[in-house]
């Protein structure tokens, strides 16, 4: 069944478009530090608050789901709970910038879970990661760069964050080199891949945000006490891929970051006749775990836009 959507796909909601405010920022770090930085970057947050209306309220609604579905953690609510959400998103692009111009504390980077993708890399297996909005998904590709003998392929829709990606290849020209844009995915980018995968190479995709289509592919998955939908691609690319699937959460930390990894699937198989049901249940293991993480630093999930609206669902998925 399909449902016209009810507000703007995420793709339209230009969520850097302070990024030219964040050079400014930048330059201030580096020659004055964290604090100086800060201060400077409550007015830009301010003027970006009061300036998107959209993005402001998705803030509000998902902080106040994220408090009826946990009473218990400690969650500001009004304006202060939205300033505080803006905020960890202006470190993260801080912090992304460091990361590139090589500047953030890689020690204080700390890794769990990373047995089963080390064993894969020491037995020259490729492999889908899956990762998230939550933190940092940029600590993947440099801890790929830290490790030579882990190779990432970043799958990304670049065009929506076009001017920093830009002021990224400013601060590193090789920051572009793993990433690869996805808009459409045709069969000479999966053939591409496969032989990425089966050279020992890793693919990253993210979860967690419905694809850039007028009939997206998704499936319905409980989170955080509501229905809401979840791209189904990641689960076809590996089917496709025939490789096992991790997954990847960060966020950010007192010391630093932490960075987590799970073993989510061996392989994964998609029968024509229980297709959508399994579909169904990765998409509801998937959201679960993003859930459990999402919990711990809920100001650090960075989607500013209606998670939980209604979409149009793909056709073939439903038929199948």
């Amino acid at each position: 069944m399909s449902h016209p959507p009810r507000t703007r796909h995420w793709a339209q909601i230009n969520e850097v478009s302070f990024v030219a405010g964040m050079r400014l920022l930048f330059a201030v770090y580096r020659l004055l530090g964290r604090l100086p930085f800060r201060l400077m970057l409550y007015p830009v947050l301010c003027w970006y608050i009061a300036a998107n209306g959209s993005a402001r309220q998705a803030s509000r609604d998902f902080l106040a789901q994220v408090r009826r579905y946990r009473p218990g953690l400690p969650l500001r609510s009004g304006v202060f709970g939205i300033f505080l959400h803006f905020a960890a998103f202006g470190e993260s692009l801080l912090d992304k910038m460091l990361l590139w111009g090589g500047l953030f504390p890689i020690k204080n980077v700390h890794l769990h879970g990373s047995a089963p993708i080390s064993e894969a890399i020491a037995a020259g297996r490729g492999g889908l990661i899956i990762c998230t909005h939550l933190g940092n998904l940029d600590l993947c590709r440099v801890i790929g760069r830290q490790h030579p003998a882990l190779k990432l392929t970043v799958l990304v829709h670049t065009r929506h964050a076009q001017a920093f990606n830009q002021m990224l290849a400013q601060l590193d020209p090789a920051s572009q080199l793993n990433l690869m844009q996805v808009t459409d995915m045709s069969p000479a980018t999966a053939m591409m891949l496969a032989e990425k995968v089966a050279q020992g190479e890793f693919v990253v995709i993210a979860g967690d945000r419905v694809p850039v289509s007028p009939q997206p592919r998704v499936a319905r998955a409980p989170f955080l006490g509501r229905s809401a939908p979840f791209p189904i691609g990641p689960y076809v690319m590996a089917a496709l891929l025939q490789c096992p699937v991790f997954l990847m959460f960060s966020r950010r930390s007192a010391e630093g970051a932490e960075v987590s990894f799970e073993a989510f699937r061996d392989r994964i198989v998609l029968p024509r006749k229980q297709r959508a049901a399994v579909l169904d249940e990765l998409a509801a293991a998937y959201a679960a775990r993003l859930e459990a993480h999402c919990l711990q630093a809920p100001y650090q999930w960075f989607n500013f836009y209606d998670f939980w609206a209604d979409c149009a669902l793909d056709e073939q998925h439903a038929s199948h």
